[in-house]
């Protein structure tokens, strides 16, 4: 089988073909509630306050909710902060199984995690809640929670065959990526210590594109559920890891090179957006290192492509990759233990080349159809060790359909220590060339699994020490994007977050920025089933706010109950807090005799 340098320049060139129109359709904006446009320039006329949220004004918060729908919440969530059930729940669920009978068992899970948890089992019977929660101010984002019910050593064998090359796979060749880019056998099935993220499993082509079907009708969904929703998809559903690990390398060997370069130039521990190399001292670095003559690199660094400042920032080294220039055969960089000069970009035999081109052309289609039916796409964010790879065809996509508003986004963990950096990059990048910045901010879903991983293999762990330092980042990079709001109307931020501090502290830096909900810039996001304190009342007071719903068949859902389970357990303060207010407003509509509250 012949082999073929990988041509990241090809890839960049696959994700950027004729761009298409990103006006969206024309149609009547709603007034309030999710669905309408950012507004692109100051308002004309004076608009009211923002308004003030209540998040402890039970009345209010739960008016949505029939008291019976209080009591499973308040009946599930503390079953959710018993150690002792949670550490044998999948036994009890078995078990309670065997006992009840399939029918049984699929009522009791409909009358308690189920139904707190899952909108229901197909698109059609998740309307009238869907219709019910709009009517109420907030939004739906749907995502299909059938996840695959493969075992540890299903999960691992597929991993290490999905994450290898052939040449690896077959023994002829050893992988040369860093060991953060390399499969790990120990860590094979990715789910484990994940409670928060869906974990796909590569099996085949076909199954990538039965993925890429269920996202297009999510999407297409979401297009008929409203005016203007959103929808999220994954990367890893689309094609083979291999692809992101080796891109992943490919991106952070180019940038650690630049800080290396930075460095010999005496710039080492400025920002990653104020460290500028002189061009002229990189010039003589290059031909010092042979990776290139004199005359060869004339071309490399020129007014047109670089400006006529004489400097070279991180952006426009990051750019150097997706030259069609000379400089392709030339991306070599020093092995730090070495001191040899190494070949950046890897090898792909033909069959892979092709499953690297249907992995883009998946994205391109759901792109496409997410522009066509109006609806902002999310791209989550993974694990570290594919998440380079994952950012950078993201922004691919963003340059391509992000024109006219944020039709993509792209998903900023912010538990990472270079959380604050990369939102910075992306935000300068998006003013360079135009197009409109959209995020979504997290804390992450991969903590514990990301510090075992780097403790294990070996390499610097890329998680902020504490809960509080993570805090800290996401209220930085948070306030860092409402700045830029502030000036760019046509920029936007999705808030994903159960935490009611960083609810607040985005209220109150909204109040102080001038962004009013109206302009439809800030974004708030929550699960379906938690938080219902927190989402209810925003949307009420007219902030566009979105509940994440899973649906499914209820046995091929199970791997995400559980999850929803254990995550309720891992966010103790804020599930106590919400535990009390159910029963607090309980107690007042029984007090008051409102116990058979009708919702309207």
């Amino acid at each position: 089988m012949g082999l073929r340098r990988t041509s990241w320049m090809h890839l960049s060139a696959l994700c950027r073909r004729a761009p298409l129109s990103t006006a969206p359709a024309a149609r009547e904006q709603p007034a309030a509630g999710p669905g309408a446009e950012p507004v692109c320039g100051p308002a004309e006329t004076a608009r009211p306050p923002v308004p003030a949220v209540d998040f402890g004004n039970t009345q209010e918060a739960y008016r949505s909710r029939r008291s019976w729908e209080l009591a499973r919440s308040l009946l599930v969530l503390s079953l959710c902060a018993s150690p002792a059930l949670l550490a044998r729940h999948e036994q009890l669920l078995h078990l309670a199984r065997k006992l009840l009978g399939q029918r049984l068992f699929n009522t009791l899970m409909k009358m308690t995690f189920y139904g707190q948890f899952v909108a229901g089992e197909d698109q059609e019977s998740i309307r009238p809640l869907i219709q019910h929660n709009r009517a109420f101010g907030v939004g739906s984002i749907l995502d299909y929670g059938v996840e695959e019910d493969l075992t540890p050593e299903e999960a691992e064998r597929t991993e290490m065959e999905s994450c290898s090359s052939a040449l690896e796979r077959d023994g002829c060749g050893v992988s040369k990526r860093e060991k953060q880019f390399q499969a790990h056998r120990a860590f094979g099935d990715r789910r484990d210590g994940v409670t928060s993220a869906r974990t796909y499993f590569y099996a085949s082509e076909a199954k990538c594109d039965s993925h890429m079907e269920t996202f297009l009708h999510c999407i297409e969904a979401s297009g008929g559920a409203s005016e203007d929703g959103f929808s999220a998809i994954k990367l890893t559903a689309l094609g083979r890891p291999q692809f992101l690990l080796q891109f992943s390398d490919v991106l952070t060997k180019w940038r650690r090179f630049f800080h290396h370069v930075a460095a010999e130039q005496g710039k080492a521990g400025l920002a990653a957006v104020d460290t500028k190399l002189e061009v002229a001292a990189l010039q003589e670095s290059v031909v010092k290192m042979g990776i290139a003559s004199r005359a060869e690199i004339e071309d490399w660094f020129t007014a047109e492509t670089l400006g006529v400042s004489g400097t070279l920032d991180l952006l426009d080294w990051c750019s150097l990759i997706d030259s069609r220039t000379e400089l392709s055969r030339h991306l070599v960089v020093p092995n730090m233990q070495t001191g040899r000069l190494e070949p950046l970009l890897s090898q792909f035999t033909e069959e892979e080349e092709r499953q690297m081109t249907r992995m883009l052309q998946r994205m391109d289609v759901l792109a496409k159809k997410a522009n066509q039916v109006g609806v902002r796409l999310m791209v989550d964010a993974e694990q570290t060790y594919f998440q380079p790879a994952i950012s950078r065809l993201t922004l691919e996509m963003q340059r391509r359909f992000n024109v006219e508003r944020p039709l993509i986004f792209n998903t900023f963990q912010c538990y990472l220590r270079d959380a604050y950096d990369n939102v910075i990059l992306d935000v300068e990048l998006a003013r360079r060339e135009g197009w409109c910045f959209g995020a979504k901010l997290v804390r992450g879903a991969y903590m514990a699994q990301e510090r075992a991983r780097a403790l294990e293999v070996g390499y610097e762990d890329p998680i902020n020490p504490t809960y509080e330092a993570t805090s800290a980042v996401y209220h930085r990079c948070l306030d860092y994007v409402l700045e830029e709001l502030k000036h760019n109307a046509r920029a936007a931020v999705m808030v994903a977050s159960h935490n009611e501090d960083t609810v607040r502290f985005t209220l109150r830096r909204m109040e102080e920025l001038g962004l009013h909900p109206a302009d439809r810039q800030v974004y708030f996001g929550q699960l379906l089933g938690m938080c219902d304190h927190i989402s209810f009342p925003l949307g009420q007071a007219g902030f566009p706010v979105y509940k994440y719903v899973p649906y499914g068949p209820v046995m091929e859902v199970l791997p995400y109950l559980s999850r929803r389970a254990l995550e309720n357990s891992g966010v103790m303060k804020g599930a106590q807090r919400e535990r009390q207010l159910l029963w607090q407003e309980l107690k007042r509509r029984l007090c008051t005799r409102r116990l058979f509250h009708q919702p309207a």
